[in-house]
């Protein structure tokens, strides 16, 4: 079998020179956009001719224009004006629509910049023990048993790796395939089909749901129950947040805080509460407000299994009496920098209760890329979210061909 040598290359250390594609700035157009909406508002005068005249003005202001950009706060006084001018609604919807497309894309390329960055590390020691094994004579038995050497060592696991060396074992025999160089595009695809969440995984947002995240704390919960609430919120979601968290100081504070940054609102209680108590006063108000989405903080106590155990178990009682109509999800959070100990994690928290999907944070500095895999295939749980920063918009819904192609790409 081939060994890999000690030395490291300095360069291993070196952070990622990749720089984050920037989000245009539309704020400054929006405030001179709805200036001159209101500038262009119409005259008083009671004479026709002269009415007609400036409305033509008007108009002829408005093409200039080009209507008001998305999240304008003058909103209703230019929609009044457009209904004054026909056709300038419609070049100003069109403006709009094209305005929501870009800044959509923007924000897609920009986390895929942060994403890649992140898995520098990852990518790089991947790469340079690829590049040997796929620059290899032909497929045999030492080809296939340093390929799992370098995939084990990468954070993705003993179990992972035996089931995507048995896949692409299978693979190479159907397709007759003779090189090692012809066996990287079917490596990714083997590994990209082992990660497929399927077409339910985010069933959750359509329909009226109790959300519980748990996770260790450290790992970044609260933070991520705050960008969840803030994409739900996007999506015309009304989003409640239960700070049932009351053995953690402060959890009640910093989870306020993220509440007010996702504009919603949230039901919390002091410290050393039953949290049980917390979310029934929170299903209360979920129902009262016909709440599409609970978003419900818990303790991340796991040093105390039996403890946690019975928490939960308290806490879903008192959903099963108070709201059976709610749709259950459960999302265990964890920092992705840990590796194989987010894997641990994971399997402690999947001993207790039943979790339908990971939440991956700190992705935008890990060295430990190939746990996400690992994660997945050993314990049968899907990664649906991934974080790489710490605004509201740093977390995005996993996407495995995205992540693969990211983790093994052949240049930076």
């Amino acid at each position: 079998m081939w060994k890999w040598g000690k030395k490291k290359n300095k360069e291993e250390a070196e952070d990622n020179p990749t720089e984050e594609l920037e989000n245009a700035d539309a704020s400054e157009t929006s405030e001179v956009n709805a200036e001159n909406a209101n500038e262009q508002s119409a005259p008083e005068s009671a004479e026709d001719d002269r009415a007609n005249r400036e409305t033509e003005d008007l108009n002829s202001d408005a093409e200039i224009s080009g209507g008001a950009p998305e999240d304008n706060p003058s909103a209703t006084e230019a929609s009044a004006f457009a209904e004054n001018a026909a056709e300038d609604t419609e070049s100003a919807a069109e403006a709009e629509a094209s305005d929501d497309e870009e800044s959509s894309e923007e924000k897609k390329e920009g986390f895929w910049a942060r994403l890649f960055k992140g898995l520098f590390k990852s990518r790089k020691s991947l790469r340079e023990k690829l590049a040997y094994i796929f620059g290899g004579v032909e497929i045999d038995d030492e080809f296939y048993e340093d390929l799992e050497e370098v995939l084990i060592t990468s954070d993705m696991g003993v179990e992972a790796t035996e089931k995507i060396i048995e896949d692409l074992k299978e693979k190479v025999k159907e397709q007759k395939l003779k090189k090692p160089a012809e066996c990287r595009e079917l490596l990714k695809d083997t590994i990209k089909e082992e990660m497929n969440i399927g077409e339910t995984a985010y069933d959750f947002e359509n329909k009226t749901s109790v959300v519980f995240v748990i996770g260790v704390n450290g790992v970044g919960k609260t933070t991520t129950i705050g960008k969840l609430a803030q994409k739900l919120k996007k999506q015309k979601k009304r989003v409640l947040i239960a700070a049932a968290d009351t053995f953690r100081a402060a959890a009640n504070e910093q989870l306020t805080v993220w509440a007010k940054r996702a504009k919603c609102d949230i039901i919390g209680g002091n410290e050393g509460q039953d949290p049980s108590s917390v979310v029934f006063d929170a299903v209360n108000a979920a129902k009262a407000r016909k709440t599409d989405v609970l978003l419900v903080d818990t303790a991340g106590r796991l040093q105390n299994k039996k403890n946690l155990m019975n928490e939960l178990s308290k806490m879903n009682k008192v959903i099963d009496r108070e709201f059976p109509e709610a749709y259950r999800e459960t999302l265990l959070v964890l920092d992705a920098a840990t590796g194989q100990n987010a894997l641990m994690q994971a399997r402690e928290f999947s001993s207790v209760c039943d979790i339908s999907g990971i939440v991956l944070t700190k992705m935008d500095g890990s060295a430990k890329g190939g746990i996400a895999v690992a994660i997945h295939s050993e314990l049968g749980i899907p990664v649906k979210y991934i974080g790489v920063g710490e605004t509201v918009d740093d977390l995005e819904k996993f996407d495995s061909n995205q992540y693969v192609d990211a983790l093994f790409a052949e240049e930076d």
